[in-house]
């Protein structure tokens, strides 16, 4: 069976990176347009930073939670082998999924991170037409990353149960290799 202290700790972590991801859509940056105090330019100005550190640290809180499930698991691809059945082949098509989520979830809570931290530094003198643009991050970003964090927590929580089992029920043969020979009469 499963190690239910490793899948409750796994559920936790992934909880706080879910929870920082929503928390990074919610605080995301917004910018403005604000005139200088002579009236000479305008500039972009824009309002807490924060989102980029939930996103940061929903990124690493994910990236931790895949470690310790990928090394409990021995990342597939060490240890003895698994019986046959069925637990093993879910425990495949899990492992390949999880993967899938893990990344696209990571590439939301990066690029999110890194596009929140990105201020312009354009500048609008009064004798042009055009308003600088005061760019920041697409709304639902880090709503898609949180999603993904979701998914890659139910489904590595699944397959770390389909991985045990298939790990548990496992019977080396352990009779005679060889022939058996008899006496020749």
């Amino acid at each position: 069976m499963a190690s239910k202290l490793l899948l409750i700790a796994i559920f936790i972590i992934d909880i706080v990176a879910f929870g920082l991801a929503v928390a990074a859509e919610q605080r995301r940056s917004k910018g403005w347009p604000v005139t200088d105090q002579e009236k000479n330019y305008e500039y972009c100005a824009y309002g807490t930073d924060i989102a980029t550190g939930y996103g940061v640290g929903a990124f690493l809180f994910l990236l931790l939670s895949q470690v310790i499930v990928m090394g409990a698991s021995r990342c597939f691809c060490c240890g003895k082998s698994l019986s046959p059945g069925g637990s093993r082949a879910w425990a495949i098509v899990l492992f390949i999924i999880c993967w899938l989520f893990f990344f696209i979830a990571e590439a939301c809570l990066l690029a999110g991170s890194v596009r929140n931290a990105y201020h312009t530094k354009y500048v609008r003198m009064y004798l042009m037409d055009n308003p600088p643009t005061c760019e920041v991050v697409r709304k639902g970003v880090f709503a898609a990353g949180a999603a993904f964090v979701f998914f890659t927590a139910i489904v590595s929580q699944f397959y770390y149960v389909c991985y045990s089992r298939a790990r548990e029920t496992f019977q080396p043969y352990g009779g005679e290799a060889g022939v058996g020979m008899g006496t020749y009469k």
